[in-house]
């Protein structure tokens, strides 16, 4: 009787939804345009909406400059009458106090990756649909875990830096190649999925650990599913792409690291939490020939004299692989996409559930 009750109620709450949506269409063919502000970081708001925010305005009245979350702090009355919130990287927590400042609000376009950092439990609770533009931020995430992969199997980082390092050309070393290697991935979210999908024009086994995955969807992606521990142990090159959670902090030790081949390579474009970090060094100091390349750390940048700027089989980059300069675009277009099919009354294609937020790392 219980899922029987619950069953009707979601029913319910995806019938509101749907209603919504069908009252917004049925105003801007009235010719009322639904009220809009733009509300994130002043370099988001240039790089995701800027070339954009025309047709935008032109679907939606927007009256006010872009705000950010600061501004809407100190004065919450812009919120007002707004009916489509256009946010990203830097927008505001939509807490109970942001959603009483904003009680017309119907949609929000989050043109970046992950919700997550501007959800709460309310909003959840105001059954305020909201789509993401995390799909186009996986695409740059895809392509910089591809070259990584393929580089690090050919020992690309580490017989550069061999060089670099003697000041001459240095024998060569056995490496893994990009014929009948074994690649592991952590997570098969957007990013995990697509980094699948690239994989599959290269001659290379593709292993991965995720525990709430559908295995129908890992035999497609032609994916061997596995344990974490297998995945070190066997993997050539491992790929890090799980989200930061309060379940995920510290989810890679130490004791992975010592499971890694000889020459394996570990990647991390995800979130430097996920791994414990001082385990990580340790391992690595005494293991040269690992290479870790780490595009995230915990903190970032890490911390002034960590070994992670100076050990030799350690690549650092600050956070590059999601979408920067012109590739922050795509996801401008993307919420531009979302927005003509949500006042179509059309479903949004990208529309992000409460689970979906917790588990989704781009």
């Amino acid at each position: 009787m219980y899922n029987a009750y619950v069953h009707v109620y979601i029913q319910y709450i995806e019938v509101l939804r749907e209603v919504k949506q069908q009252l917004s269409a049925w105003w801007n063919i009235k010719g009322i345009m639904l009220k809009g502000i733009f509300v994130l970081g002043e370099d988001a708001f240039s790089g995701v909406y800027g070339q954009v925010q025309d047709e935008i305005r032109r679907l939606v009245e927007i009256e006010m400059p872009p705000q950010t979350a600061g501004t809407v702090k100190q004065t919450p009355e812009v919120l007002r009458g707004i009916d489509l919130l256009f946010t990203g990287w830097g927008g505001p927590r939509m807490d109970e106090a942001f959603l009483q400042a904003a009680p017309a609000l119907q949609a929000v376009f989050y043109g970046g990756g992950t919700v997550y950092p501007v959800v709460t439990p309310e909003f959840w609770g105001r059954n305020i649909p909201i789509t993401s533009a995390a799909c186009a931020n996986a695409v740059p995430v895809a392509e910089y875990t591809l070259s990584q992969i393929l580089f690090c199997l050919k020992g690309g980082w580490q017989t550069a830096l061999s060089i670099k390092r003697e000041g001459k050309y240095v024998p060569r070393q056995y490496f893994p190649g990009n014929y009948q290697s074994t690649v592991g991935l952590i997570s098969l979210g957007l990013i995990g999925q697509r980094v699948c999908a690239l994989l599959q024009n290269f001659d290379l086994h593709v292993l991965a650990y995720d525990p709430f995955v559908d295995p129908e969807l890992a035999r497609n992606l032609n994916v061997e599913l596995c344990s974490l521990d297998e995945i070190f142990r066997r993997a050539d090159v491992v790929s890090v792409h799980t989200p930061w959670l309060p379940e995920t902090e510290g989810l890679i030790t130490g004791q992975h690291f010592t499971l890694m081949k000889p020459n394996a390579a570990f990647i991390n474009t995800a979130r430097g939490a996920v791994v414990r970090e001082s385990e990580m060094i340790a391992v690595l100091e005494q293991r040269p020939d690992l290479t870790a390349v780490l595009d995230v750390t915990y903190p970032e940048p890490p911390v002034a004299g960590s070994p992670l700027y100076t050990l030799p089989n350690v690549i650092l980059t600050p956070h590059i692989a999601g979408a920067l300069g012109p590739e922050t675009r795509r996801l401008g277009e993307t919420m531009l996409d979302e927005l003509r099919r949500y006042i179509h009354g059309e479903p949004l294609r990208w529309q992000v559930s409460p689970t979906q937020a917790r588990t989704r790392s781009s």
